[in-house]
């Protein structure tokens, strides 16, 4: 990905002081990479940056992940947003492997946008349950292993200023195996490997100034997705999907982020399908899937505060819970999670993260690109 000069080991006999030159450039390069990266490249009609390197959370352990992020225009048309896409992948130490692509297209005009998100990852993971019940009892953690396919797709027609609305389609692919036989019982009776083909609509109101980091407007997005048995699914369901999020400006440099996320699912649910929280956008703090349900809800309040240049740091606060039915919701079901990042701007508008998150119970540390939410 970074090149370097190559010089001839004839010439650097030749010429020994050449050794010294050959690692400053090795080196200046490198840096020159790294400090160019964040700056807009007009002349390039596709601005394409690489980042990884090792992190570390609680769920994958010790890994190694890579990205790498493209911005550009439809047609040089600069006065929209910039399309984006990114190639992603990452490795562990627990065997965990994922792979995905995933962008934002934004049509001449911002007239149309087209979504997509398609990735796939192994993961040696733990299960709890369905139900808040299960999952905040240790005792009922169990060990397997996951296979997961996913693939998403909306397009949107602009309908009127700020409003976008159109169809949108889901496939996922999950198995489970290396179960233990004392813990099947978890999964109550349901097969551990399913297969679900969604359609849908979803309705937008977007006026924010940015994808992947924005300083202000609204997001409030409705989506509706059927899974019926006629699409080839052996579980019939639905699920409604509530996302909501404003970004007001505070005082220099200091951005006030608020999201709201609810999914609600009815009718016969996989395990593997129902609504969850955690990992590293909603819930940071939480083990991704401890606490599954047919509903799940969450809300977080995030202050995000440039300091120095390319860096900068976030704090955030929030409550979520999952429910069966909005019938049995409860303030004891509530849990809470709170935690502090630091963020480094790796392009223009789009920042590396590192979070550190604390749930009730557990903790997590994750290392992302662009903001949680």
């Amino acid at each position: 990905m970074l090149m370097a000069p190559v010089l001839s080991a004839q010439s650097v006999e030749d010429n020994p002081a050449d050794t010294s030159i050959v690692r400053k450039n090795i080196l200046q390069r490198f840096l020159d990479y790294f400090n160019e990266s964040n700056k807009p490249k007009s002349h390039k009609k596709f601005d394409v940056s690489f980042i990884g390197g090792p992190h570390y959370s609680s769920d994958t352990q010790l890994g190694v992940g890579l990205v790498a992020a493209g911005n550009y225009y439809m047609r040089g048309d600069t006065t929209s947003l910039p399309s984006n896409v990114s190639l992603y992948g990452d490795v562990s130490t627990v065997g965990f492997y994922l792979l995905g692509i995933k962008g934002n297209n934004i049509f001449p005009d911002d007239k149309q946008r087209l979504e997509y998100n398609v990735y796939f990852y192994s993961f040696p993971t733990k299960f709890w349950g369905i139900g808040y019940e299960n999952g905040k009892h240790d005792s009922n953690e169990t060990k397997f292993k996951q296979f997961y396919v996913k693939g998403s797709l909306d397009w949107y027609f602009r309908a009127a200023k700020g409003l976008y609305l159109g169809p949108g389609a889901d496939f996922c692919f999950i198995k489970g195996s290396d179960i233990d036989a004392d813990y099947v019982y978890l999964w109550q009776g349901q097969r551990l490997h399913t297969t679900t083909v969604s359609a849908g609509f979803t309705i937008k109101y977007d006026t924010r100034d940015s994808y992947t980091e924005p300083h202000k407007g609204w997001l409030l997005s409705l989506s509706q997705r059927f899974s019926p048995k006629f699409l080839g699914n052996r579980y019939a369901f639905s699920t409604t999907h509530f996302k909501g999020s404003h970004y007001n400006k505070l005082w220099k440099g200091g951005i006030l982020a608020t999201g709201i996320n609810a999914k609600f699912s009815y009718g016969d649910v996989p395990w593997g399908m129902m609504a969850t929280f955690g990992g590293s956008s909603t819930m940071r703090g939480y083990y991704d899937g401890r606490y599954r349900d047919k509903i799940a809800m969450d809300a977080v309040v995030e202050l995000r505060q440039h300091v120095w240049r390319r860096n900068g740091i976030a704090v955030w606060g929030g409550v979520g819970t999952v429910v069966p039915s909005i019938a049995k919701m409860s303030w004891r079901k509530v849990l809470p999670c709170f935690g502090a990042g630091y963020r480094w701007e790796f392009k223009k508008r789009s920042n590396v993260r590192l979070d550190f998150g604390i749930g009730r119970g557990e903790t997590s540390f994750i290392f992302n690109i662009n903001e949680a939410f």
